[in-house]
């Protein structure tokens, strides 16, 4: 038994994180450089191989975990 033809997304553009840095009006808020700095490296680990990937978003983790922490602490 085949199943219905299901098309794809069209192509061109895909919705999801923007990649580069946003400006502060767009978040109506104080940044953190350490949350943005995890987040430009997720962006970026984005390019690598997917093994390498790997490391760069557990580096990404434990600096946001460190940092939601030290805030926690504030």
């Amino acid at each position: 038994m085949s199943t219905p033809f299901r098309p794809g997304p069209p192509p061109g553009a895909r919705p999801g994180p923007r990649v580069g840095p946003a400006s502060s009006d767009d978040l109506g808020e104080v940044r953190h450089p350490a949350v943005d700095a995890a987040v430009q490296a997720m962006a970026n680990a984005a390019e690598l191989p997917p093994a390498d990937q790997i490391a760069q978003y557990e580096a990404a983790y434990e600096t946001l975990r460190e940092t939601l922490a030290t805030i926690d602490q504030s």
